[in-house]
């Protein structure tokens, strides 16, 4: 059974809380549906024969080369 997942508190570059109900509610639900699909990615990986590890690195690797095409908000 996967572990249970909190959303974090949602903070502004400013590092002040992210207030808007409606902007936290996207986000958790962006969050919630990648970890839904990364879940299932490292499960189908273990039942091809492959490892968590290697999976969880590549998807590591994946994020870190993400990055925003728009600028951070001040």
């Amino acid at each position: 059974m996967p572990e249970s997942f909190t959303p974090p508190t949602w903070l502004k570059p400013d590092g002040t809380v992210l207030a808007c109900v409606e902007k936290i509610k996207v986000l958790n639900e962006n969050i919630n549906e990648l970890r839904e699909l990364a879940q299932d990615a490292v499960d189908d990986a273990v039942l091809m024969g492959g490892t968590q590890a290697q999976i969880k690195q590549v998807l590591l690797e994946m994020l870190e080369g993400i990055s925003s095409q728009y600028p951070e908000q001040k």
